[in-house]
């Protein structure tokens, strides 16, 4: 039998990045093969790595990549179970490769970017070797890209946003500046389309039911003649304690109204809301009505559509995006927008630490 050296441990842990004792025993496995033992250990690798798949990986790292030409970028977002390992210099060198291999990919479909060459393999095979190295499970989420005649990257704080703002128009300095405060913007008010043309009608008819509804729902916050209308069919609908109290404070001259609810009954609001519903058609015609839906609906759009977003560094504070954009340059037009940020959309599992030690003690 082939003697064991630390020398071959220190050569076995240094190319595989396996445990020390993990060395040892593969290479006493395999009688000193330095071959067979990085086999051994990445057979071992493949298998932790399968049973850490089922683990959440919520948090993780985005990260962005520009062509050489600077008219391209690439996003990708790459997850982990902890904060540290996407701090991790490892973690982040392999997120930083991805991105700029996502330069490269035909499309965002992640099944051909896990196929796609990459460090002397496949972006899947990758991925696998570093959850056994480094120890908890890892996924590539998503990709994507731009392409415009000018464009800018931001990657907020450590990596946990990241934007490309990609647009027509001249490709110098001014407007590359005004695309970084875009993006800056984006990252920060986070919108969901670049302007109201992407919304289609069903969703703009959506909007409006929803804002309806839940005007109808809240009707403490109605115009006051519909309120006092509602108000007028409570009796024999609230309880008594109730209906005394709106007596009260009505009488009450130096009452401010609007302070009405604090002082009746969950019950009493609740059924008051469902007299507003079943007047549902009656008020939907109310040009006062009309107007309050109307208004909370330019409100929403303000915030959801980029453009229609006041610019958060406008001196007026009122000055909208598109506005801001003007004053750059009337030519330079967004074409792309893209925006990710580290474990949106993911429901992230609440550990119990102790519990999980204890398990692991166990095991």
């Amino acid at each position: 039998m082939a003697e064991v050296t630390a020398k071959l441990v220190k050569e076995l842990r240094e190319m595989t990045g396996a445990g020390m004792m993990d060395c040892k025993k593969a290479l006493v496995e395999v009688d000193g093969d330095l071959d067979k033992a990085v086999e051994v250990l990445r057979e071992k690798g493949l298998s932790k790595a399968a049973k850490k798949a089922g683990r959440i990986a919520a948090m993780g790292l985005v990260r962005v990549a520009l062509s050489g030409d600077a008219k391209t970028a690439a996003i990708v977002e790459v997850n982990s179970e902890t904060d540290f390992v996407a701090k991790n210099e490892e973690f982040i060198s392999f997120v930083e490769g991805l991105a700029k291999l996502a330069l490269e990919a035909d499309s965002n479909d992640m099944d051909a970017f896990k196929a796609m060459s990459f460090e002397g393999g496949t972006v899947e095979e990758a991925l696998t070797a570093k959850i056994a190295k480094i120890g908890e499970n890892m996924s590539i989420r998503r990709i994507d890209k731009a392409t415009g005649e000018v464009l800018a990257t931001y990657t907020h704080g450590d990596g946990n946003i990241g934007v490309i703002v990609a647009a027509s128009g001249a490709d110098n300095d001014a407007n590359k500046e005004a695309l970084k405060n875009i993006a800056m913007q984006v990252a920060a008010m986070n919108p969901q389309y670049v302007s109201r043309d992407e919304i289609s009608e069903e969703e703009l008819a959506n909007l409006r039911k929803v804002t309806l509804e839940s005007a109808l729902n809240d009707p403490f916050t109605l115009p006051k003649p519909i309120l006092n209308g509602l108000l007028e069919k409570v009796e024999g609908v609230w309880h008594k304690d109730d209906v005394n109290i709106l007596a009260e404070k009505r009488a009450d001259k130096s009452f401010n109204f609007n302070y009405l609810p604090n002082f009746l009954s969950d019950e009493a609001k609740t059924k008051l809301a469902g007299l507003a519903i079943a007047a549902k058609m009656e008020i939907s015609e109310n040009k006062i009505f009309k107007g309050l839906v109307d208004g909370r609906i330019k409100k929403e759009l303000k915030e959801m559509c980029l453009l229609d977003q006041t610019y958060v560094r406008a001196e007026d504070g009122k000055q909208t995006v598109e506005d801001y954009l003007k004053t750059v340059d009337g030519d330079l037009k967004l074409t792309k927008v893209i925006r990710f940020e580290v474990g949106e959309g993911i429901e992230k599992k609440e550990e119990d630490f102790a519990a999980e030690v204890a398990a692991q003690l166990n095991n």
